[in-house]
């Protein structure tokens, strides 16, 4: 399997010499050159699959140049129950993602995925145990280091330290928007005293954090001198970690091959539900790929009229489900790469303009920059949004009926999954995090705090370690310069 870049003008490459970087060096995303097929006889033969060797089974199609020995090797000690030992009561933590009904009436069938159930309780630790499991295989491999170097609005950042921390040959520095995650969020990322662990808190918004690792990124000889890697969601093994959760859900929702399903997942910087655009153009039976945004509704506005107008700073929302904080999806160009029928040079000019102008408008409008608006509904995607309001009432609905508290990005997930039903079809919406990572606002909706899995009672009061700094690039870079030595 070769991957090429959104943006056309970088060598083909192997999974494993992209694994540990980010943008390709023309600034473009790594995808493969085709999607791998999967037919009806492996679909079967996967529903008696533990996610483990699920997962190896998915890998397997993307990562052809690791040994199939090792690999599965990497699989089996990532994805065990020791590991994801957060589960509710009543879920099964063998399972990895248990599935839990939530409504089963001839109207509507809604289910909820648990992803959140790893070491730091949100589902970026689906992908982040096996990036970190898969970066020290490769780096002891090559006798090499790595200085990773990424952003958060909150749940990625703790789930690549808590990754990678005591990793050898791993450094990680996290970029997070100063004041502006929940209490919890900040404690766990900020409490962790590793030496290899960097936490800066940047004075601005997600959009800032993440401009400043593309820039980074952008500087190639910078980045080969500092070893520079990413986490990020524009890392393709993170998306395809992910891919591996929508074949379970869909597995485990269904009988047979003849029947669809569909997913709604709460929103921003694209990569969640990019997974689950891979897996159906990889052949899953998928009906409708539901975008849930919050007040920060940039990927909601593309998915209703075909414009994708990126919000400035001071246009960003800070909201209570913080983690969708974001007004530049960075995963966005892959599915705009399909959309475009895999056309790099115009995919290339309108990010460019993304850059310089803003946006961009396919809604084939008079002045539009093309007409594939219309092409959308081809690919499944539908939007909706959610708000403060309808936050709280989800919470507290969900709650009522179904006996189960959910936290603030999940209540989007249902407020917009439940707008987007159908008879017949099976609804998945994808938990994102526990509620005790947003404590604030369950009080808020339940008057009661969230209940908390055992070791996390007393996050906030841990001393904390964290450098404060500004947007400034050259500043950035001559941090990371000090602290690795190089």
């Amino acid at each position: 399997m070769q991957y090429a870049s959104t943006r056309g003008h970088a060598a083909e490459q192997t999974f494993s010499e992209i694994l540990l970087g980010g943008l390709a060096p023309d600034g473009g995303l790594y995808l493969p050159c085709e999607y791998p097929l999967v037919s009806a006889d492996e679909l079967n033969a996967w529903r008696q699959l533990s996610y483990a060797d699920l997962a190896f089974a998915v890998l397997s199609k993307f990562a052809t140049d690791i040994p199939a020995a090792d690999l599965k090797a990497i699989t089996d000690k990532t994805y065990t129950a020791a590991v994801y030992c957060n589960a509710r009561a009543g879920e099964d933590a063998t399972q990895i993602t248990p599935l839990r009904v939530l409504e089963a009436s001839e109207q509507r069938k809604l289910l909820l995925q648990a992803l959140s159930n790893g070491p730091t309780l949100a589902f970026k630790d689906m992908a982040m145990q096996l990036l970190g499991n898969l970066f020290e295989y490769t780096l002891a491999k090559n006798n090499a280091e790595l200085n990773i170097f990424g952003a958060t609005s909150g749940d990625t950042g703790s789930a690549a330290e808590y990754a990678m921390r005591g990793k050898k040959g791993i450094r990680v520095f996290m970029l997070s928007p100063h004041k502006k995650m929940s209490a919890f969020q900040t404690a766990q990322m900020f409490s962790l005293q590793d030496p290899n662990i960097f936490n800066i808190a940047v004075e601005g918004v997600f959009d800032d954090c993440q401009d400043m690792v593309k820039a980074v990124s952008n500087d190639l000889g910078y980045k080969q001198q500092q070893k520079i890697g990413t986490v990020n969601s524009i890392n393709w093994a993170r998306v395809v970690a992910q891919v591996v959760y929508y074949f379970r859900g869909y597995l485990s929702a269904t009988t047979s091959n003849d029947q669809k399903v569909s997913f709604t997942v709460p929103s921003g910087n694209f990569g969640n539900i990019c997974a689950g655009h891979i897996a159906r153009m990889m052949g899953l039976p998928i009906a409708k790929l539901v975008v849930a945004t919050n007040e920060n509704d940039v990927l909601d506005e593309f998915f209703r009229t075909g414009i994708y107008r990126v919000r400035k700073s001071a246009e960003t929302w800070h909201t209570t489900s913080p983690s969708m904080d974001i007004s530049k999806a960075s995963n966005f160009e892959r599915f705009v790469f399909d959309l475009l029928g895999s056309d790099a040079a115009r995919v290339k000019a309108l990010f460019n303009k993304v850059e310089t102008q803003g946006g961009f408008d396919l809604s084939g409008q008079p002045g539009s920059d093309g007409d594939e608006f219309q092409k959308i509904a081809q690919f499944g995607f539908v939007s909706g949004k959610s708000v403060h309001a309808d936050r709280l009432q989800t919470i507290r609905a969900v709650e009522k009926n179904y006996g189960i508290t959910i936290d603030t990005h999940t209540a989007d997930g249902i407020k917009v999954a439940l707008e987007h039903a159908e008879p017949g079809v099976p609804m998945i919406v994808l938990e994102t995090a526990l509620p005790a990572k947003f404590n604030e606002t369950i009080k808020e909706a339940l008057g009661r705090d969230a209940e908390r899995p055992v070791g996390f009672e007393s996050i906030e009061s841990l001393p904390q370690r964290f450098t404060v700094m500004s947007t400034d690039v050259t500043k950035m870079k001559a941090f990371i310069a000090e602290k690795t030595g190089l």
